[in-house]
């Protein structure tokens, strides 16, 4: 079985609804996965643009230490005990929506479910995107995606 993810939200490649939008709703979208690997012992979950205009793109959001047995997140919930949020490119933790500048065409936000060989990483509310990647990248048994288009037509 592979590794999947989904959405109640938004089918892949799909446009984001206005809750996941910043200005709009700005609540993290409903996400279930299945098909985790033996030896996943905890989940994490990101929001990433590659078409932000800067250069390395944008984090929305970085979620680890989700619980092995936690496979689905509902749309604008808590997160189950243990898990942690780091900082996104908004500079706070939590879900940041989606925010492209006007008239820049439209943006892919990249949801990636990871299954992890750890119950949980070594990462805080205060760690960026790109240390909450550099674990995931030595800790990652599978990961999946769903992405969902934005565009802010001004």
């Amino acid at each position: 079985m592979a590794f999947t993810v989904t959405s109640a939200g938004f089918a892949d490649g799909g446009a984001l609804p206005d809750a996941q939008v910043h200005a709009k709703g700005n609540r993290s979208p409903q996400l279930s996965w299945s098909g985790a690997p033996e030896g996943t012992k905890s989940f994490a979950v990101t929001c990433y643009d590659p078409d932000a205009p800067t250069g390395s793109g944008f984090w929305h959001w970085t979620v680890a230490n989700i619980p092995a047995d936690v496979t689905e997140l509902a749309e604008g919930a808590a997160l189950p005990k243990g898990a942690v949020e780091g900082r996104t490119d908004f500079g706070e933790p939590g879900f940041g929506g989606a925010a492209p500048p006007p008239g820049h065409g439209p943006h892919r936000y990249i949801f990636t479910v990871f299954a992890v060989d750890q119950e949980r990483l070594d990462v805080t509310p205060e760690n960026s995107g790109a240390v909450f990647g550099f674990n995931l990248h030595f800790h990652t048994l599978a990961k999946a995606s769903i992405t969902g288009v934005y565009e802010n037509r001004g």
